[in-house]
Protein backbone atom coordinates (compact mmCIF):
# COMPACT_ATOMS: atom_id res chain seq x y z
CA UNK A 1 0.00 0.00 0.00
CA UNK A 2 1.20 3.54 -0.77
CA UNK A 3 0.82 6.01 2.54
CA UNK A 4 -1.12 9.28 1.92
CA UNK A 5 0.26 11.97 4.26
CA UNK A 6 -1.12 15.00 5.80
CA UNK A 7 0.31 18.30 5.04
CA UNK A 8 2.29 18.33 8.44
CA UNK A 9 3.41 14.55 8.16
CA UNK A 10 4.78 15.51 4.48
CA UNK A 11 6.88 18.28 6.53
CA UNK A 12 7.55 15.82 8.87
CA UNK A 13 8.84 13.36 6.61
CA UNK A 14 10.66 15.91 4.37
CA UNK A 15 12.58 16.84 7.72
CA UNK A 16 13.38 13.30 8.47
CA UNK A 17 15.10 12.81 5.57
CA UNK A 18 17.14 15.44 5.42
CA UNK A 19 18.52 14.38 8.93
CA UNK A 20 19.06 11.14 8.79
CA UNK A 21 20.32 10.84 5.06
CA UNK A 22 21.37 13.20 5.85
CA UNK A 23 21.03 15.33 3.03
CA UNK A 24 21.03 19.76 2.82
CA UNK A 25 17.20 20.94 2.36
CA UNK A 26 18.50 22.30 -0.73
CA UNK A 27 20.06 19.44 -2.42
CA UNK A 28 16.30 17.68 -1.70
CA UNK A 29 14.78 20.81 -3.50
CA UNK A 30 17.56 19.94 -5.93
CA UNK A 31 16.40 16.31 -6.28
CA UNK A 32 12.48 17.44 -6.39
CA UNK A 33 13.28 19.98 -9.47
CA UNK A 34 15.13 17.89 -11.36
CA UNK A 35 12.19 14.97 -11.18
CA UNK A 36 10.21 17.49 -12.23
CA UNK A 37 11.98 18.52 -15.11
CA UNK A 38 12.56 15.00 -16.14
CA UNK A 39 8.97 14.55 -16.47
CA UNK A 40 8.60 17.36 -18.38
CA UNK A 41 11.36 16.90 -20.53
CA UNK A 42 9.85 13.65 -21.60
CA UNK A 43 6.57 15.37 -22.34
CA UNK A 44 6.80 18.38 -24.11
CA UNK A 45 9.76 19.63 -26.55
CA UNK A 46 11.78 22.05 -26.16
CA UNK A 47 9.61 24.59 -28.77
CA UNK A 48 7.51 25.09 -25.75
CA UNK A 49 7.97 28.93 -24.56
CA UNK A 50 7.61 28.01 -20.21
CA UNK A 51 7.00 30.46 -18.02
CA UNK A 52 6.98 29.40 -14.37
CA UNK A 53 5.02 31.33 -11.73
CA UNK A 54 6.66 31.43 -8.35
CA UNK A 55 5.85 32.56 -5.01
CA UNK A 56 8.63 32.93 -2.31
CA UNK A 57 8.32 30.03 -0.29
CA UNK A 58 9.51 26.53 -0.96
CA UNK A 59 7.42 25.75 -3.79
CA UNK A 60 8.39 28.99 -5.56
CA UNK A 61 12.00 27.70 -4.80
CA UNK A 62 11.34 24.26 -6.83
CA UNK A 63 10.17 26.64 -9.39
CA UNK A 64 13.07 28.72 -9.59
CA UNK A 65 15.37 25.38 -9.39
CA UNK A 66 12.87 23.71 -12.57
CA UNK A 67 13.58 26.89 -14.23
CA UNK A 68 17.26 26.47 -14.06
CA UNK A 69 17.19 23.09 -15.28
CA UNK A 70 14.61 23.55 -18.10
CA UNK A 71 17.20 26.65 -19.01
CA UNK A 72 19.95 24.11 -19.05
CA UNK A 73 18.26 21.90 -21.62
CA UNK A 74 17.53 24.81 -24.03
CA UNK A 75 13.95 25.85 -23.41
CA UNK A 76 12.84 29.08 -23.55
CA UNK A 77 12.19 30.08 -20.36
CA UNK A 78 10.93 33.39 -17.85
CA UNK A 79 10.06 33.47 -14.72
CA UNK A 80 7.51 35.63 -12.60
CA UNK A 81 7.83 36.17 -8.65
CA UNK A 82 4.65 36.93 -7.18
CA UNK A 83 5.30 39.36 -3.99
CA UNK A 84 2.76 39.33 -1.49
CA UNK A 85 2.85 38.75 2.08
CA UNK A 86 4.99 35.43 2.31
CA UNK A 87 8.47 35.74 2.99
CA UNK A 88 11.43 34.66 1.45
CA UNK A 89 12.44 31.21 2.32
CA UNK A 90 16.52 30.30 2.60
CA UNK A 91 16.12 27.93 -0.31
CA UNK A 92 14.01 30.18 -2.36
CA UNK A 93 17.36 33.00 -2.52
CA UNK A 94 19.25 30.41 -2.93
CA UNK A 95 17.89 28.92 -5.79
CA UNK A 96 17.35 33.03 -7.04
CA UNK A 97 21.08 33.67 -6.96
CA UNK A 98 21.42 30.92 -9.60
CA UNK A 99 19.14 32.29 -11.86
CA UNK A 100 20.64 35.60 -11.54
CA UNK A 101 21.65 37.12 -15.22
CA UNK A 102 20.67 34.14 -16.73
CA UNK A 103 17.23 33.83 -16.92
CA UNK A 104 14.44 36.77 -18.15
CA UNK A 105 12.39 37.77 -14.16
CA UNK A 106 9.83 39.70 -13.69
CA UNK A 107 8.18 40.41 -10.20
CA UNK A 108 4.37 40.69 -9.74
CA UNK A 109 3.45 43.31 -6.91
CA UNK A 110 0.23 45.54 -8.31
CA UNK A 111 -2.52 44.52 -10.51
CA UNK A 112 -1.74 41.76 -13.10
CA UNK A 113 -2.53 42.24 -16.67
CA UNK A 114 -4.71 40.11 -18.86
CA UNK A 115 -1.92 39.24 -21.41
CA UNK A 116 0.68 38.90 -19.31
CA UNK A 117 1.30 35.40 -20.12
CA UNK A 118 0.05 35.56 -23.28
CA UNK A 119 2.94 34.48 -25.08
CA UNK A 120 4.07 31.19 -22.96
CA UNK A 121 2.99 27.92 -24.42
CA UNK A 122 3.62 26.13 -21.19
CA UNK A 123 2.62 28.16 -17.72
CA UNK A 124 3.79 26.19 -14.58
CA UNK A 125 2.38 27.04 -11.55
CA UNK A 126 5.27 26.82 -8.35
CA UNK A 127 3.33 29.76 -6.07
CA UNK A 128 1.93 27.76 -3.20
CA UNK A 129 2.78 23.77 -1.78
CA UNK A 130 0.94 21.46 0.46
CA UNK A 131 1.40 24.03 3.78
CA UNK A 132 -1.09 25.89 2.52
CA UNK A 133 -3.87 26.63 5.67
CA UNK A 134 -5.80 29.24 4.27
CA UNK A 135 -7.57 30.42 0.85
CA UNK A 136 -5.32 32.75 -1.49
CA UNK A 137 -6.42 36.48 -1.48
CA UNK A 138 -4.95 39.32 -2.82
CA UNK A 139 -2.43 39.82 -5.21
CA UNK A 140 -2.00 36.10 -5.41
CA UNK A 141 -5.83 35.10 -6.30
CA UNK A 142 -5.40 37.85 -8.76
CA UNK A 143 -2.32 36.18 -10.50
CA UNK A 144 -4.28 32.93 -10.37
CA UNK A 145 -7.12 33.87 -11.97
CA UNK A 146 -5.06 35.20 -14.77
CA UNK A 147 -3.63 31.79 -14.90
CA UNK A 148 -6.85 29.86 -15.11
CA UNK A 149 -7.90 32.03 -18.06
CA UNK A 150 -4.67 31.18 -20.14
CA UNK A 151 -5.06 29.08 -22.92
CA UNK A 152 -1.41 27.59 -22.29
CA UNK A 153 -0.90 24.21 -20.99
CA UNK A 154 -0.84 24.01 -17.09
CA UNK A 155 1.32 22.27 -14.86
CA UNK A 156 1.57 22.47 -10.97
CA UNK A 157 4.48 21.56 -9.08
CA UNK A 158 3.42 19.25 -6.03
CA UNK A 159 -0.19 20.46 -5.67
CA UNK A 160 -2.06 23.22 -7.14
CA UNK A 161 -1.87 26.47 -5.47
CA UNK A 162 -4.91 27.46 -3.25
CA UNK A 163 -5.56 24.01 -3.08
CA UNK A 164 -5.41 22.10 0.85
CA UNK A 165 -4.07 18.79 0.84
CA UNK A 166 -6.27 17.15 3.23
CA UNK A 167 -8.98 19.19 3.53
CA UNK A 168 -11.86 21.26 1.69
CA UNK A 169 -10.61 24.05 -0.76
CA UNK A 170 -11.99 27.34 -0.99
CA UNK A 171 -11.23 30.12 -3.15
CA UNK A 172 -9.40 30.70 -6.67
CA UNK A 173 -7.29 27.89 -7.41
CA UNK A 174 -4.98 27.05 -10.04
CA UNK A 175 -6.91 24.56 -12.56
CA UNK A 176 -3.61 22.31 -13.90
CA UNK A 177 -4.01 19.82 -16.81
CA UNK A 178 -1.41 18.19 -15.01
CA UNK A 179 0.19 17.86 -11.83
CA UNK A 180 3.13 16.47 -10.57
CA UNK A 181 3.60 15.47 -7.34
CA UNK A 182 6.48 14.41 -5.32
CA UNK A 183 6.68 10.83 -4.01
CA UNK A 184 3.48 10.64 -2.67
CA UNK A 185 -0.21 11.53 -3.39
CA UNK A 186 -2.37 14.17 -1.65
CA UNK A 187 -5.29 12.51 0.14
CA UNK A 188 -7.15 16.01 -1.90
CA UNK A 189 -6.01 14.13 -5.19
CA UNK A 190 -8.77 11.86 -4.63
CA UNK A 191 -11.88 14.35 -4.05
CA UNK A 192 -14.08 13.93 -6.76
CA UNK A 193 -14.23 18.02 -6.49
CA UNK A 194 -10.58 18.62 -6.87
CA UNK A 195 -10.19 17.08 -10.52
CA UNK A 196 -10.62 20.09 -11.87
CA UNK A 197 -7.70 21.69 -10.01
CA UNK A 198 -5.60 19.01 -10.75
CA UNK A 199 -6.17 17.57 -13.52
CA UNK A 200 -4.14 14.27 -14.57
CA UNK A 201 -1.53 13.73 -11.78
CA UNK A 202 1.74 12.02 -11.86
CA UNK A 203 3.69 11.06 -8.81
CA UNK A 204 7.60 11.76 -9.44
CA UNK A 205 10.59 9.57 -6.88
CA UNK A 206 12.71 12.26 -5.00
CA UNK A 207 13.99 9.84 -2.44
CA UNK A 208 12.18 10.60 0.76
CA UNK A 209 13.25 8.05 3.71
CA UNK A 210 11.61 5.09 3.66
CA UNK A 211 12.18 4.01 7.09
CA UNK A 212 10.99 7.58 8.07
CA UNK A 213 7.99 6.85 5.80
CA UNK A 214 7.30 3.53 7.62
CA UNK A 215 7.44 5.09 11.15
CA UNK A 216 4.82 7.94 10.21
CA UNK A 217 0.82 6.45 10.85
CA UNK A 218 -2.18 6.92 8.58
CA UNK A 219 -5.50 5.76 8.07
CA UNK A 220 -5.58 6.71 4.58
CA UNK A 221 -3.99 4.38 2.07
CA UNK A 222 -3.86 4.09 -2.18
CA UNK A 223 -3.84 0.63 -2.80
CA UNK A 224 -1.07 -0.87 -5.47
CA UNK A 225 -0.40 -3.97 -7.46
CA UNK A 226 1.98 -5.15 -5.15
CA UNK A 227 -0.56 -5.29 -2.76
CA UNK A 228 -2.80 -7.28 -4.22
CA UNK A 229 -0.17 -9.89 -5.52
CA UNK A 230 0.63 -10.15 -1.77
CA UNK A 231 -2.72 -10.84 -0.46
CA UNK A 232 -3.40 -13.06 -3.77
CA UNK A 233 -3.75 -16.93 -2.93
CA UNK A 234 -2.90 -18.88 -6.47
CA UNK A 235 -3.78 -21.97 -6.41
CA UNK A 236 -1.62 -25.48 -6.21
CA UNK A 237 -1.74 -28.89 -8.77
CA UNK A 238 -3.81 -30.36 -5.99
CA UNK A 239 -6.51 -28.26 -5.26
CA UNK A 240 -10.86 -28.97 -5.92
CA UNK A 241 -13.34 -26.80 -6.36
CA UNK A 242 -14.46 -27.34 -2.17
CA UNK A 243 -11.52 -25.88 -1.51
CA UNK A 244 -12.19 -22.56 -3.27
CA UNK A 245 -15.94 -21.90 -1.58
CA UNK A 246 -19.91 -22.06 -2.36
CA UNK A 247 -21.44 -18.73 -3.00
CA UNK A 248 -25.22 -17.95 -2.79
CA UNK A 249 -26.27 -14.69 -4.85
CA UNK A 250 -29.51 -13.71 -4.45
CA UNK A 251 -30.45 -11.45 -7.00
CA UNK A 252 -32.98 -10.80 -9.76
CA UNK A 253 -36.69 -9.83 -10.38
CA UNK A 254 -38.93 -9.27 -13.40
CA UNK A 255 -37.24 -7.46 -16.00
CA UNK A 256 -34.18 -7.17 -13.98
CA UNK A 257 -32.92 -10.60 -14.64
CA UNK A 258 -29.33 -9.03 -16.23
CA UNK A 259 -28.27 -7.93 -12.90
CA UNK A 260 -28.46 -11.77 -11.64
CA UNK A 261 -26.86 -12.66 -14.69
CA UNK A 262 -23.81 -10.30 -14.59
CA UNK A 263 -23.84 -10.89 -10.89
CA UNK A 264 -23.81 -14.49 -11.18
CA UNK A 265 -21.00 -14.82 -14.50
CA UNK A 266 -18.39 -12.27 -12.88
CA UNK A 267 -18.78 -14.62 -9.19
CA UNK A 268 -17.47 -17.41 -10.85
CA UNK A 269 -14.84 -15.74 -13.30
CA UNK A 270 -13.67 -14.75 -9.92
CA UNK A 271 -12.96 -18.70 -9.09
CA UNK A 272 -15.83 -19.36 -6.50
CA UNK A 273 -15.52 -23.32 -6.39
CA UNK A 274 -19.49 -23.69 -6.34
CA UNK A 275 -22.11 -21.06 -7.15
CA UNK A 276 -26.10 -20.94 -6.49
CA UNK A 277 -28.43 -18.90 -7.41
CA UNK A 278 -31.58 -17.30 -5.94
CA UNK A 279 -34.01 -16.24 -8.37
CA UNK A 280 -37.80 -16.09 -8.89
CA UNK A 281 -40.12 -18.41 -10.51
CA UNK A 282 -39.58 -16.97 -14.21
CA UNK A 283 -35.76 -16.38 -13.58
CA UNK A 284 -34.70 -20.02 -13.85
CA UNK A 285 -34.76 -21.14 -17.22
CA UNK A 286 -33.35 -17.77 -18.04
CA UNK A 287 -30.37 -18.30 -15.13
CA UNK A 288 -29.82 -22.02 -16.22
CA UNK A 289 -29.53 -21.28 -19.89
CA UNK A 290 -27.12 -18.04 -19.47
CA UNK A 291 -24.89 -19.45 -16.46
CA UNK A 292 -25.17 -22.96 -17.57
CA UNK A 293 -22.29 -23.67 -14.32
CA UNK A 294 -24.38 -22.07 -11.99
CA UNK A 295 -26.58 -24.25 -9.68
CA UNK A 296 -30.55 -22.83 -9.11
CA UNK A 297 -32.54 -22.41 -6.56
CA UNK A 298 -36.35 -21.02 -6.85
CA UNK A 299 -37.93 -18.48 -4.84
CA UNK A 300 -41.85 -19.67 -4.66
CA UNK A 301 -42.73 -15.96 -6.17
CA UNK A 302 -43.52 -15.25 -9.57
CA UNK A 303 -41.60 -12.33 -10.02
CA UNK A 304 -39.49 -11.09 -6.61
CA UNK A 305 -37.23 -12.31 -3.62
CA UNK A 306 -39.55 -13.68 -1.13
CA UNK A 307 -38.05 -16.37 1.05
CA UNK A 308 -34.80 -18.40 1.33
CA UNK A 309 -35.12 -21.41 3.75
CA UNK A 310 -31.45 -22.95 3.40
CA UNK A 311 -28.55 -20.84 3.73
CA UNK A 312 -26.57 -22.63 6.23
CA UNK A 313 -23.75 -24.49 3.81
CA UNK A 314 -22.65 -21.59 1.90
CA UNK A 315 -19.66 -19.52 2.75
CA UNK A 316 -21.26 -16.45 1.82
CA UNK A 317 -24.44 -14.30 0.15
CA UNK A 318 -24.28 -11.80 -2.23
CA UNK A 319 -27.28 -9.94 -1.81
CA UNK A 320 -29.16 -6.89 -3.95
CA UNK A 321 -28.57 -6.68 -7.88
CA UNK A 322 -31.92 -6.42 -9.41
CA UNK A 323 -33.70 -7.32 -6.26
CA UNK A 324 -36.53 -4.79 -6.93
CA UNK A 325 -37.95 -3.30 -3.62
CA UNK A 326 -41.06 -5.48 -2.55
CA UNK A 327 -42.47 -5.13 1.19
CA UNK A 328 -42.26 -9.25 0.60
CA UNK A 329 -38.47 -8.55 -0.15
CA UNK A 330 -37.90 -6.72 2.91
CA UNK A 331 -39.41 -9.02 5.33
CA UNK A 332 -37.29 -11.49 3.23
CA UNK A 333 -34.85 -9.72 3.95
CA UNK A 334 -34.67 -8.89 7.33
CA UNK A 335 -35.09 -12.95 8.23
CA UNK A 336 -32.28 -13.31 6.00
CA UNK A 337 -30.21 -11.06 8.17
CA UNK A 338 -31.18 -12.37 11.17
CA UNK A 339 -30.72 -16.37 10.07
CA UNK A 340 -27.02 -16.02 8.54
CA UNK A 341 -24.44 -16.28 11.20
CA UNK A 342 -21.85 -15.03 8.42
CA UNK A 343 -20.60 -11.69 6.80
CA UNK A 344 -22.35 -10.76 3.27
CA UNK A 345 -21.96 -8.61 0.30
CA UNK A 346 -24.71 -6.47 0.27
CA UNK A 347 -25.42 -4.32 -2.80
CA UNK A 348 -28.05 -2.34 -5.07
CA UNK A 349 -31.35 -3.11 -4.08
CA UNK A 350 -30.31 -4.32 -1.06
CA UNK A 351 -29.05 -1.37 0.37
CA UNK A 352 -31.92 0.75 -0.93
CA UNK A 353 -34.56 -1.47 1.59
CA UNK A 354 -31.84 -0.68 4.37
CA UNK A 355 -31.93 3.06 3.38
CA UNK A 356 -36.06 2.82 3.32
CA UNK A 357 -36.29 0.90 6.49
CA UNK A 358 -33.47 1.74 9.20
CA UNK A 359 -34.33 -0.78 11.64
CA UNK A 360 -32.60 -3.38 9.07
CA UNK A 361 -29.03 -1.36 9.56
CA UNK A 362 -29.11 -3.02 13.34
CA UNK A 363 -29.49 -6.43 11.48
CA UNK A 364 -26.62 -6.48 9.37
CA UNK A 365 -24.26 -8.95 9.65
CA UNK A 366 -20.97 -7.74 11.04
CA UNK A 367 -17.54 -7.88 8.89
CA UNK A 368 -20.37 -7.49 5.81
CA UNK A 369 -19.19 -5.37 2.64
CA UNK A 370 -21.74 -2.89 1.49
CA UNK A 371 -21.00 -1.36 -1.85
CA UNK A 372 -23.39 1.43 -2.67
CA UNK A 373 -22.55 4.16 -4.79
CA UNK A 374 -22.97 7.68 -3.82
CA UNK A 375 -26.62 8.18 -3.70
CA UNK A 376 -27.29 4.88 -2.68
CA UNK A 377 -24.37 5.90 0.16
CA UNK A 378 -26.34 9.51 1.03
CA UNK A 379 -29.70 7.61 1.35
CA UNK A 380 -27.73 5.04 3.95
CA UNK A 381 -26.16 7.64 6.19
CA UNK A 382 -27.25 11.52 5.13
CA UNK A 383 -25.99 14.11 3.01
CA UNK A 384 -22.65 15.97 3.28
CA UNK A 385 -21.76 19.42 2.23
CA UNK A 386 -18.55 18.29 0.59
CA UNK A 387 -16.29 15.43 -0.12
CA UNK A 388 -14.05 15.55 3.02
CA UNK A 389 -17.51 15.69 4.67
CA UNK A 390 -18.47 12.57 2.85
CA UNK A 391 -15.11 10.70 3.60
CA UNK A 392 -15.79 11.30 7.52
CA UNK A 393 -19.29 9.54 7.38
CA UNK A 394 -18.21 6.98 5.16
CA UNK A 395 -15.32 6.11 7.94
CA UNK A 396 -18.29 6.80 10.66
CA UNK A 397 -20.68 4.31 9.16
CA UNK A 398 -18.42 1.87 8.74
CA UNK A 399 -17.03 1.86 12.11
CA UNK A 400 -21.31 1.84 13.35
CA UNK A 401 -22.19 -1.11 11.46
CA UNK A 402 -19.49 -3.07 11.56
CA UNK A 403 -18.64 -3.58 8.67
CA UNK A 404 -16.54 -2.84 5.07
CA UNK A 405 -18.29 -0.19 3.03
CA UNK A 406 -16.70 -0.06 -1.01
CA UNK A 407 -18.26 3.64 -2.12
CA UNK A 408 -18.03 3.28 -5.90
CA UNK A 409 -16.41 5.70 -8.26
CA UNK A 410 -13.33 7.20 -9.31
CA UNK A 411 -10.50 5.99 -7.01
CA UNK A 412 -13.27 3.89 -4.98
CA UNK A 413 -13.04 4.38 -1.42
CA UNK A 414 -12.85 1.33 0.81
CA UNK A 415 -13.80 2.03 4.33
CA UNK A 416 -13.10 -0.43 7.14
CA UNK A 417 -14.45 -0.44 10.60
CA UNK A 418 -10.83 0.16 12.01
CA UNK A 419 -11.09 3.96 10.66
CA UNK A 420 -8.67 2.75 7.61
CA UNK A 421 -9.37 4.00 4.14
CA UNK A 422 -8.06 2.47 0.81
CA UNK A 423 -8.60 4.49 -2.27
CA UNK A 424 -8.30 2.12 -5.53
CA UNK A 425 -6.28 3.33 -8.89
CA UNK A 426 -7.84 1.06 -10.98
CA UNK A 427 -10.62 1.82 -13.51
CA UNK A 428 -11.95 4.62 -16.14
CA UNK A 429 -14.61 6.55 -17.21
CA UNK A 430 -16.22 3.80 -19.68
CA UNK A 431 -17.42 1.70 -16.51
CA UNK A 432 -19.89 4.10 -15.89
CA UNK A 433 -22.37 1.88 -17.35
CA UNK A 434 -25.64 0.23 -16.23
CA UNK A 435 -24.21 -3.54 -15.03
CA UNK A 436 -20.75 -2.36 -13.88
CA UNK A 437 -22.06 -2.95 -10.09
CA UNK A 438 -23.28 -5.94 -10.59
CA UNK A 439 -20.39 -7.21 -11.97
CA UNK A 440 -18.56 -6.08 -9.07
CA UNK A 441 -20.74 -7.69 -6.91
CA UNK A 442 -20.10 -10.76 -8.54
CA UNK A 443 -16.11 -10.54 -8.50
CA UNK A 444 -16.72 -9.41 -4.38
CA UNK A 445 -18.72 -12.54 -3.59
CA UNK A 446 -16.82 -15.00 -5.29
CA UNK A 447 -13.83 -13.94 -3.69
CA UNK A 448 -15.31 -13.59 -0.05
CA UNK A 449 -16.55 -17.31 -0.49
CA UNK A 450 -12.70 -18.19 -0.76
CA UNK A 451 -11.75 -17.36 2.49
CA UNK A 452 -10.18 -13.63 2.16
CA UNK A 453 -11.08 -11.10 5.04
CA UNK A 454 -13.65 -8.67 4.20
CA UNK A 455 -10.49 -6.00 3.92
CA UNK A 456 -8.79 -8.16 1.78
CA UNK A 457 -11.84 -8.99 -0.37
CA UNK A 458 -12.67 -5.50 -0.90
CA UNK A 459 -9.64 -3.93 -1.96
CA UNK A 460 -8.94 -7.08 -4.52
CA UNK A 461 -12.59 -6.83 -6.33
CA UNK A 462 -12.28 -3.66 -6.12
CA UNK A 463 -8.72 -3.41 -7.88
CA UNK A 464 -9.53 -6.12 -9.99
CA UNK A 465 -12.50 -5.03 -11.31
CA UNK A 466 -11.36 -1.65 -12.12
CA UNK A 467 -8.25 -3.36 -13.97
CA UNK A 468 -10.40 -5.52 -15.76
CA UNK A 469 -12.56 -2.28 -17.32
CA UNK A 470 -8.65 -0.59 -17.77
CA UNK A 471 -7.58 -3.83 -20.11
CA UNK A 472 -11.06 -3.40 -21.85
CA UNK A 473 -10.99 0.23 -22.78
CA UNK A 474 -7.58 -0.16 -24.15
CA UNK A 475 -9.11 -2.75 -26.63
CA UNK A 476 -12.52 -1.04 -26.89
CA UNK A 477 -12.25 2.07 -25.70
CA UNK A 478 -14.17 3.97 -23.07
CA UNK A 479 -17.23 5.10 -24.94
CA UNK A 480 -18.50 1.69 -25.83
CA UNK A 481 -17.60 -0.44 -22.99
CA UNK A 482 -20.31 -2.49 -21.18
CA UNK A 483 -20.32 -4.58 -18.10
CA UNK A 484 -20.20 -7.53 -20.31
CA UNK A 485 -16.80 -6.28 -21.19
CA UNK A 486 -15.58 -6.69 -17.60
CA UNK A 487 -16.19 -10.00 -16.88
CA UNK A 488 -14.53 -10.88 -20.38
CA UNK A 489 -11.30 -9.46 -19.19
CA UNK A 490 -11.38 -10.43 -15.82
CA UNK A 491 -9.14 -13.13 -16.89
CA UNK A 492 -6.97 -10.98 -18.22
CA UNK A 493 -7.23 -9.17 -14.80
CA UNK A 494 -6.08 -12.25 -12.76
CA UNK A 495 -3.22 -13.13 -14.69
CA UNK A 496 -1.64 -9.81 -13.78
CA UNK A 497 -1.79 -11.42 -10.54
CA UNK A 498 1.11 -14.05 -11.67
Amino acid sequence: MMKILSAPQIKELDAYTIQHEPIASIDLMERAGRAFTNWLVEHYDATHRIGIICGTGNNGGDGLGIARMLHEWNYPVKVWIVRGSVKEANDFQINLLRIENKIPVVEITTQVKVELFADRTILIDAIFGSGLSRPVEGIYEEVIDRLNASKAIRISVDIPSGMFADKYSEGEIFRAHHTISFQLPKLAFLMPGNNLYTGEWHLVDIGLSKKGLHEIQTPFYLTTLKTIKKNWKPRNKFDHKGKFGHALIIAGSTGKMGACILSAKAALRSGVGLLTVHVPQPGYQIIQTAVPEAMALIDPSDDHFSEHKSEDHFNTIGIGPGLGQHEETKNALAKLFEKFNRPMVIDADALNLISAHSELQLLIPPGSILTPHPKEFERLAGEWSNDFERLIKLQRFSKKINSVIVLKGAYSTIACPSGDVYFNPTGNPGMATGGSGDVLTGIITGLFAQGYTAEETAIMGVYLHGLAGDLAGREKGWSSLTAGDLIDFLPMAFKKLG
